[in-house]
This record gives structure tokens, sequence and C-alpha cells, in this order.
């Protein structure tokens, strides 16, 4: 099985063809397919609907975990910064992709603004950031924390 070649095929087929964005990515494990996704972000109004995205949700499901190490993940074409965060938090073995983001760019798609603005230093970008801290306010990460201390 080609599985960068079924990816682009479906690329084609349920995303671009049905009026989506043309991405789409195949998680395997194992030799097996696991999960397989295409950009939905039209008809789930949804930003983050990407194909990386909804493969990883649907890969995690079935494997009933949030780690994908022992997985491959496919995908038509490089990962933008929001699906790339995601990838390492899930931390497949290794990514292969198709397009990378130059050529993306070339029809319309063009991932390099994110890539600058996330190198910046947080005052200097374009989305305005303003950190509040409330009395209490790291109080979620001491809970977590104190949850999660190994038991001497």
């Amino acid at each position: 099985m080609n599985v960068m070649k079924a990816c682009i095929a479906l690329a084609r087929r349920q995303a671009a063809e049905a009026g989506e964005e043309p991405f789409a990515a195949i998680i395997v494990k194992d030799g097996v397919i696991v999960a397989e996704g295409v950009n939905q972000m039209t008809e789930l109004h949804d930003p983050t609907a990407h194909a990386e995205m909804q493969a990883i949700r649907k890969a995690c499901e079935s494997l009933g975990s949030v780690s994908l190490e022992g997985c491959e993940l496919y995908t038509s074409c490089e990962p933008c910064p929001m699906c790339l965060g995601a990838i390492y938090w899930a931390k497949p073995d290794v990514v292969y992709y198709a397009c990378d983001i130059k050529e993306a760019a070339t029809f319309g798609f063009d991932d390099e603004y994110l890539y600058k603005e996330l190198s910046l230093p947080v005052e200097r970008r374009e989305l305005r950031m303003i950190r509040v801290n409330p009395e209490g306010y790291t109080e979620p990460f001491e809970v977590w924390t104190n949850r999660n201390k190994p038991m001497s």
C-alpha cells in the first residue's frame, strides 16, 4: 500500500472535490491505517478542523491514548503551525509530507506569515495578547501538580 498516494487521493476526493481546502492526513500503526482526516473547516465551521487535527483526534480515540508513539503520520502538505504543535504533543515516530509550505503558498495557502508571527516576542505580534494575573491564577497548575506527584 502506498500510503502517501492514498493520502493525496483522499485530499482530492474528500476535500478538494467537496469544496474544502485540499488537505488530508493518514495515521498508520504497525502497517495498518488507524485514522484518516481531511480538512472540514467549512463544513464544521471550525478553524481547527484541519486534516492533521482530525486524523490525530480519530487516531487517539481509536488507540485510547493521547500518544501516537509507534505511529507514522502521512499528510498531503507540510503541516501548519497549529497542526505541527498538535503533532509534537501526540509524538508520532515520523511525519511524511508531500507539498512543502512554499509549494502550498503558490496555490494561496501561505503559512509563512504564521511561522514568522510565532517567532516574534509576544509584544511584537500583530495579534494583541495581554497577560492578566488575578489572584490564584496558578491554582489549577498547583492542583494538577499535587495530584500527579509520584507516591513515595
